[in-house]
């Protein structure tokens, strides 16, 4: 089944069962062009009180924390890709360029692959709900209707709550757990995710902006964000990534092995431990942040305390690149 819900004239796309599109009306499309930016390859007979996870990379993706969570949990539930938002409308190509590949099977015939959101559905019996995953880069364009396909949807699955994850650098030290921090639509579910709320004040992303539009809409709404360490910049951090696939399971509930995201959490400890040893200025910055932590929230790191993140960057990949075989 493809629908295609168009946002001009109110007008949606179907196919009958011979797969000849017709209009909302149960006339044939034709050689008739609807536009629209989501597209809904397939809808199941019935859904169980769906809950929507969403993640964007960007600044709302600190150390790629929040991707690599949707991007952990899609696989492990084996969710299929059903939707789409086309990039069209939302993304400007010079920022986020498409590439191009070699077709599956062919050293000749190339394909360009766009920055599309898409959306996954898991509908697992191991699932007590039903459970959609987007993800996506951060659009550059009209969030506002961006956000309306995301929302239009939600209400086609009859998604019973939106969960954003996003991930922010804070002055954290990486010796400790990771801090989780965020907000909700209601204070029973703040409770239930084990959140209080944040107190941030200032330019937002379209985390954001989605869930002060599925309030605004009526939708339940949550977000959960990783605190991640600043000094610790453009490396991927598994240790923050495994915090936010814990916390959504012990939501759901649900059950999945996460052996190797905790493998890799482990090993990320490891060579931070190397590296942070052998930088006299960094470790002293750590052992201050470990010292000053508190229950409060987080403050924003004072990145004048410490050497260029790129400097703890370029160190990270030449260990790394000593550890790896010949």
């Amino acid at each position: 089944m493809l629908l295609n819900p168009a946002r001009r004239g109110n007008r949606v796309v179907d196919s009958n069962d011979e797969g000849e599109e017709i209009r909302d009306d149960g006339r044939p499309c034709g050689d008739q062009v609807v536009v629209s930016p989501l597209t809904i390859h397939r809808l199941p007979a019935s859904f169980r009180r769906p809950v929507m996870i969403l993640a964007f990379s960007g600044w709302n993706d600190a150390a790629e924390a929040a991707t690599t969570a949707a991007r952990f949990l899609t696989g492990a539930w084996q969710a299929e890709k059903f939707a789409e938002i086309d990039p069209d409308e939302f993304f400007h190509f010079g920022l986020a360029r498409p590439y191009v590949r070699f077709k599956a099977g062919s050293q000749t015939e190339r394909e360009v692959i766009w920055p599309t959101t898409e959306f996954s559905l898991a509908q697992s019996p191991a699932l007590p709900r039903d459970v959609i995953i987007g993800v996506s880069a951060e659009p550059h364009l009209r969030w506002k209707t961006y956000g309306g396909a995301v929302l239009e949807l939600a209400r086609r699955c009859e998604v019973s709550l939106v969960l954003t994850l996003g991930a922010l650098l804070s002055a954290v030290p990486h010796t400790k757990p990771v801090r989780l921090a965020g907000g909700a639509s209601d204070p029973e579910l703040a409770a239930r995710l084990g959140i209080r709320p944040t107190r941030y004040e200032g330019p937002t992303g379209i985390v954001g902006v989605m869930n002060t539009m599925c309030r605004e809409a009526g939708v339940p709404a949550a977000s959960l964000w990783a605190n991640v360490p600043h000094y610790i910049t453009g490396i991927e951090n598994p240790k923050a990534a495994l915090a936010l696939v814990e916390r959504v399971l012990a939501f759901l509930p649900a059950e999945v092995d996460v052996s190797d995201l905790a493998e890799g959490a482990r090993q990320f400890d490891d060579n931070l431990r190397e590296i942070v040893a052998q930088n006299a200025k960094i470790a002293a910055y750590v052992k201050k942040l470990e010292a000053s932590e508190t229950d409060e929230e987080p403050e924003p790191a004072d990145t004048g305390e410490l050497p260029p993140a790129s400097d703890l960057v370029a160190e990270m990949e030449q260990f790394l690149k000593q550890q790896r075989p010949d």
